[in-house]
């Protein structure tokens, strides 16, 4: 089960649905990350490399209010 911004997300699913286990990501967002990280969503959430989960929480962090900030 791989682990975003302190979330455990699920890795027997997609990872455009995985990511939507975040607070604050919805399905375009998750879409829009997806995209901007240059990755296929169809991929299974525990299929990517550990520099492919890095671009994923940088661009999470970079832009995009999240988790502790909304609560």
């Amino acid at each position: 089960m791989p682990r975003i911004l302190g979330v455990d997300i699920p890795g027997k699913k997609r990872l455009e649905f995985a990511l939507r286990y975040i607070y604050g990501i919805g399905p375009a967002m998750a879409r829009e990350v997806v995209a901007k990280a240059n990755l296929d969503a169809m991929k299974k959430a525990d299929a990517p490399t550990d520099e492919e989960t890095s671009r994923i929480i940088g661009i999470l962090q970079s832009g995009y209010k999240l988790e502790g900030d909304l609560r």
